[in-house]
């Protein structure tokens, strides 16, 4: 967990920071990036000539950027943020922390920069203007993109609460996450809704699909009827995995502290198989599939039977909604403990949380999507994916075959002529 929290400080400030140097280069020159002196009003002498790396140390750890080289210039550039040899400063995480929590607000980063670096040495507010803007623009060509070319097994939905207005209690964001048939994971939607309703989660979801998104094999989410009835409508042949670890914390609920830690131990070990994966002496062994799943079935109807005199409330939690318990095991052995959860994006979320309650609300609905997608695009190109063999892609590409492709009859069986019933084959 903290390491991912991290991850994502040090991606968010890689951002800003970068676009705030390129910003004072567009300004030193008097043009944009690849324009021509020509075309600009008030060009002045010189021009870009590459990159060097330069590694910024922050308390959120170190941050690699590529500082602008600049070569036929008049006079000499000297970044206002970075000067000319600067590696440390707490200028640049004011800039980080201070306009990631008060919601990128072009008057709150120069502020922030006024503050921690002085008048005289603060970037231009046209300079901040376009360093905010780069993400509301980032964020409004990947919410609107086309979908089709994304090939996903793994789907997975989450929500947090965000507070965006005054005198109102929070509001959900809604996020969508992906593993590809590749093993990239990818962040695929994010959006904001009245409330976690089933109409707002068939909402959501719909607009993925309109873009393109094709069926997952998995789709991984909480216990939320909502949430689970708008999977079930969108992709009612997809399986549904339920968070196992939302569900951990529902059974702790309903737990003593004393026994607790104990049986929520029992809990897991119900998930436990990779003994069953492996050949005995006579060379059987379980693959992942249907038998798979019966087996822990039958663990967690006996886990239940165990407490269910004494703790009628745990075995209640237990068993509702027990099949979505064990959908991850019709997936290859080697994604099991990776789609059993949602765990990855829920952490994230947690991270800005903490940081939005130094603010208590961000300044608008606009300003939280572009900031939770700042956050959120830049953690996922840290995120681990999935192994992909060429055994696991047979298996999941088999998987997909009996999810969405089964035998269909070629006309309705009639009643009164059942031998004349035929099917059409499986698909190639």
């Amino acid at each position: 967990m903290g390491e991912v929290i991290e991850q994502t400080a040090r991606l968010g400030a890689q951002l800003l920071l970068q676009s705030a140097m390129e910003a004072e280069v567009e300004e030193f020159l008097g043009r944009a990036r690849y324009q021509r002196a020509a075309g600009a009003e008030e060009p002045r002498a010189g021009m870009r000539n590459g990159h060097s790396p330069v590694t910024v140390k922050t308390t959120a750890g170190p941050v690699t950027l590529q500082r602008p080289k600049l070569r036929g210039t008049t006079e000499k550039f000297c970044s206002a943020l970075f000067g000319s040899t600067v590696i440390r400063s707490n200028a640049l995480e004011a800039l980080v922390i201070g306009s990631f929590v008060r919601g990128l607000s072009v008057r709150d980063v120069e502020a922030t920069l006024t503050e921690a670096l002085g008048a005289e040495a603060t970037v231009s507010k046209s300079a901040v203007a376009r360093v905010c803007a780069q993400v509301v623009e980032e964020f409004d060509a990947w919410s609107g993109r086309d979908l089709s070319g994304l090939e996903i097994d793994y789907l997975f939905l989450d929500a947090s609460m965000f507070k965006m207005r005054d005198s109102v209690r929070g509001e959900p964001l809604l996020a969508a996450w992906a593993i590809t048939c590749d093993g990239r994971p990818v962040l695929v939607a994010l959006g904001i809704a009245g409330s976690e309703s089933l109409d707002a989660w068939d909402a959501f979801l719909a607009d993925l699909k309109d873009r393109g998104l094709r069926a997952p094999l998995l789709v991984v989410s909480d216990g939320a009827k909502g949430l689970t009835g708008a999977i079930e409508a969108n992709w009612p042949g997809a399986l549904r995995q339920r968070c196992l670890v939302h569900v951990s914390r529902n059974l702790a609920a309903k737990l003593p502290e004393t026994v607790c830690d104990g049986i929520l131990g029992e809990y897991w070990a119900c998930f436990d198989v990779e003994a069953l994966l492996v050949p005995d002496e006579l060379g059987r062994a379980l693959e992942p599939g249907p038998d798979l799943a019966r087996v822990v079935d039958k663990r967690i109807a006996a886990l239940a039977a165990t407490y269910q005199t004494s703790y009628p409330g745990f075995a209640k939690c237990l068993m509702s909604d027990k099949e979505a318990l064990t959908a991850h095991l019709n997936a290859p052995a080697a994604h099991h403990k990776r789609v059993r959860h949602s765990n990855l994006i829920e952490r994230t979320f947690g991270e800005t949380r903490r940081r939005v309650k130094v603010i208590g609300r961000f300044p608008g609905q606009t300003s939280c999507l572009t900031l939770v997608f700042g956050v959120l695009s830049r953690a996922a190109a840290g995120w681990r994916g999935l192994a992909y063999t060429p055994q696991t892609v047979r298996d999941t590409t088999a998987l997909r075959h009996r999810l969405f492709d089964p035998p269909r009859p070629l006309r309705p069986a009639q009643a009164d002529t059942p031998a004349q019933e035929h099917t059409m084959p499986l698909a190639a």
